[in-house]
């Protein structure tokens, strides 16, 4: 037996839960891994598994842009690393809210385990594919943020695990992530080469995105908003009725960053009349919104964030041999290429065209 698996054990029978039958769910690309448990009683709970040496360490708040990059990739990014504390101070906020998060049924944070409420499996995506409705689901995802961004933004978060900082979503994160883009797509397709003047060019175009983004940080943002990680709460309705899930890496970001992540989905297809109909509905639900302004913002964060998710694809491809994410990268190319079409964007969409053939970019 492992230690990890002692330390579980350990775990579960300190929450009573000693004669639960576990089963593992399938792992995604993080280094958390998730087990159902069935309880003698026949309920369902879920084990989330995140051991705290799995990842760099975490930014501290008073770090320079330049310490954090000497602390790693979570430090950059500002990323939870997975730990349990930022997973119940999130969920302890949007459930004050009255939003759906899991309950924390017992915690081991500096093991990095906690039981958790078992929402369920009717993921969005899922449902969706077996043939439900998706514009009430979508629009019950936006009310869902509607509220978010209508409640005040606490700086530090306190939950069953003690506080978290809830840091911006700053410049140097956004950058961190677009740079993503110039370091990881090289590995992948050799024939594409950016030397230093062409990286230094990367991030001057993407410098006024990047301030806009992090002027206008000014709601709790999920990071994560898509069909896969919104699950159908049957008997709920309206911004309840949205189940959430792994929203351990929340920031103070630009009220967009979630928007965008629901309506430009890396995993499936999202129509162009579905996305318009849920941004409408979002300015109606928030009408002192400056539209123009606020999708400014969402075509360049957009943008933005595609460029990351390309270089995280590459890097799973390339570094991690999971060679299923090729699927997901046309996808993110049809996104980026139609929002570098967007005014403000121009600069970036020179870049693309001076350094990434269009062959490649689709």
């Amino acid at each position: 037996m492992s230690d990890r698996e002692a330390l579980r054990l350990d775990f579960l029978r300190s929450a009573g839960l000693a004669g639960a039958v576990r089963a593992p769910l399938p792992g995604d690309a993080s280094t958390r891994r998730y087990e159902r448990l069935t309880t003698v009683s026949g309920a369902s709970l879920m084990l989330m598994d995140q051991a705290p040496a799995a990842e760099s360490q975490i930014c501290d708040p008073s770090w320079t842009p330049e310490e954090r990059h000497a602390h790693g990739w979570n430090a950059v990014a500002r990323l939870s690393a997975g730990r349990i504390e930022a997973f119940a101070a999130v969920a302890a906020h949007l459930k004050s809210l009255g939003l759906s998060a899991p309950e924390i049924v017992a915690v081991d944070a500096p093991n990095g385990l906690a039981v958790i409420e078992d929402f369920g499996d009717a993921l969005f995506a899922k449902v969706i594919a077996e043939g439900a409705e998706e514009v009430p689901l979508y629009r019950a995802a936006v009310e869902a943020l509607t509220v978010l961004h209508a409640a005040p933004t606490p700086d530090i978060l306190t939950g069953a695990a003690g506080d978290w900082p809830l840091l911006t979503y700053d410049q140097t994160a956004l950058q961190g992530g677009a740079d993503l883009f110039v370091e990881w797509l090289p590995k992948l397709i050799p024939s594409l080469a950016f030397n230093d003047d062409a990286v230094a060019e990367w991030r001057a175009v993407w410098a006024p995105i990047t301030a806009a983004g992090e002027a206008g940080a000014s709601v709790m943002a999920h990071r994560d908003y898509h069909a896969e990680n919104l699950i159908r709460l049957d008997g709920k309705t309206g911004a309840a009725s949205v189940g959430l899930i792994d929203f351990q890496d929340a920031v103070k970001a630009h009220p967009s960053w979630d928007l965008h992540s629901l309506l430009q989905d890396a995993r499936r297809d999202v129509s162009p009349a579905l996305e318009i109909l849920a941004l409408d509905h979002y300015f109606a639900l928030r009408p002192e919104t400056d539209r123009e302004a606020f999708m400014a913002s969402y075509k360049g964060l957009a943008a933005l964030n595609e460029a990351r998710i390309l270089g995280i694809f590459a890097r799973l491809i390339a570094r991690d041999a999971k060679p299923k994410y090729a699927a997901f990268m046309p996808r993110m190319w049809a996104h980026l290429n139609a929002n570098l079409k967007a005014p403000g964007l121009e600069a970036v969409a020179g870049w693309m065209d001076r350094h990434v053939p269009e062959d490649v970019r689709r």
